[in-house]
C-alpha cells in the first residue's frame, strides 16, 4: 500500500467514526444505561430531602446507593429518552460526546488503516479474499485499535453513566478521578472484554465483505457493461451490507458490551470478564446479560450504515481526486 493510500483509509476512518458518533449518541447513552447494574435511570433527589430520609429511616446514605427505578427494565426507547430529557436535560442526551470525538476519529482511522493494510499483508501470504484473510485482517485491526483507545472508552462510559443534572462531573474531573483511585492501570480497566469484542468485530467484517463480494458479483452478471464508478446504489448496498453483518456480529457477541460497560462502573463489586458475566447471570439471569440489545440494535444499524457507506464513499471520492484509477 503506498503512502497516499494509507492516508485516504486513515482520513476515511475517522470522518467515517465521527460522524456516525453525532447522529446516534443518544442512543448511545441510553444503551449505556441500560447495561449498566444500577441502570443509570434514577431520579435525582435533593440534598435536603435526602437528609430527610436518611434521619428517618436510614434506608438512603448517599446518590450512588439508589438502585434503579422499578419501571426501568420495561421503559420503551423513546420512554428512556424521555426520562432522560425531564431528570437531566436535553444535553444529556450527548453525554460523553466530546471523548467519542476525540477517540472515535482516531479509532476508527486506525481501524480502517489496519485493517486495509493487514489484508493487504494476508492476501500475500494466503489465498485472496478469503474468510481466513478477513478474519485476520479484523483480528489485528480490533487489537490494535482496542488497545490505543480504550482509555478514551472508559472516560466515555464514566461521562454516560453519571446522572447529575446541575453539577455534572467534567472530562478532567473524570481523569482526575480515575488516575487519583487507579493510576494509569485505572484507565485500562475492562480491556479484556473490549479484547473479548474483537469477535464481534471480526464476525461483522466477515459477513460485511461477503454480502459486498455477492452484490458485486450479482452486479456484474446482470450488467453488461459494468462501470466502475460509484453510484447512489453503490452506497445503499454498502448501507445495507453494514446494517445487516452488524445486526448479526452485535446479537452474537453482546454479553461483552454488558460486562465490559460493568467492569467500566464505579466500585469493587466487578472484577475480571467471565467473573463479571457469572455475576450477572446468576443476579439478573440471561436477560441480564443481554440488557439493552434493543437499543444496541436500533442505534448500531444505523450508525454501521452510515460509517460503512461514508467510509467507502470517501475512499472512493479521494482515490479518485488523488489516485490514478486507469492504472490499479
Amino acid at each position: 500500500m503506498s503512502q497516499t493510500e494509507a492516508v485516504i483509509h486513515l482520513v476515511a476512518g475517522g470522518v467515517a467514526g465521527t460522524v456516525g458518533a453525532i447522529v446516534t449518541c443518544p442512543l448511545e447513552v441510553v444503551k449505556t444505561r441500560l447495561q449498566s447494574s444500577q441502570s443509570g435511570f434514577t431520579t435525582q433527589i435533593p440534598l435536603i430531602a435526602q437528609e430527610r430520609i436518611s434521619s428517618t429511616c436510614n434506608t438512603f446514605g448517599t446518590q450512588r446507593r439508589y438502585g434503579p427505578s422499578p419501571s426501568s427494565q420495561s421503559m420503551s426507547l423513546v420512554k428512556c429518552l424521555k426520562h432522560i430529557i425531564k431528570h437531566e436535560g436535553p444535553l444529556a442526551l450527548f453525554k460523553g460526546l466530546g471523548p467519542n470525538l476525540v477517540g472515535v476519529a482516531p479509532s476508527r482511522a486506525v481501524y480502517f488503516l489496519t485493517y486495509s493494510q493487514a489484508k493487504m499483508f494476508w492476501n500475500g501470504c494466503l489465498p485472496k479474499e478469503t474468510p481466513i484473510v478477513h478474519i485476520l485482517s479484523a483480528s489485528c485491526a480490533g487489537f490494535m485499535a482496542c488497545t490505543l483507545t480504550n482509555p478514551i472508552w472508559f472516560v466515555k462510559t464514566r461521562l454516560q453513566l453519571d446522572l447529575n443534572k446541575d453539577n455534572r462531573i467534567t472530562v478532567k474531573q473524570c481523569v482526575a478521578q480515575i488516575y487519583r483511585k487507579s493510576g494509569i492501570k485505572g484507565f485500562y480497566k475492562g480491556i479484556t472484554a473490549s479484547y473479548m469484542g474483537i469477535s464481534e468485530t471480526i464476525i461483522h467484517f466477515v459477513i460485511y465483505e461477503a454480502v459486498k463480494a455477492k452484490l458485486i458479483e450479482h452486479r456484474l452478471k446482470n450488467v453488461q457493461n459494468y462501470d466502475t464508478t460509484k453510484n447512489y446504489r453503490d452506497f445503499l448496498e454498502f448501507m445495507v451490507a453494514g446494517g445487516l453483518s452488524k445486526t448479526i456480529a452485535s446479537c452474537m457477541a453482546y454479553p461483552h458490551e454488558v460486562a465490559r460497560t460493568r467492569l467500566r462502573e464505579e466500585g469493587n463489586k466487578y472484577h475480571r470478564f467471565w467473573q463479571t458475566l457469572g455475576l450477572v447471570a446468576k443476579e439478573e439471569g440471561i436477560r441480564g446479560v443481554y440488557r439493552g440489545l434493543g437499543t444496541q440494535l436500533v442505534r448500531q444499524i444505523p450508525n454501521t450504515a452510515i460509517m460503512m457507506a461514508t467510509y467507502e464513499a470517501v475512499v472512493y471520492l479521494l482515490s479518485v481526486r488523488f489516485i490514478n484509477y486507469e492504472d490499479a
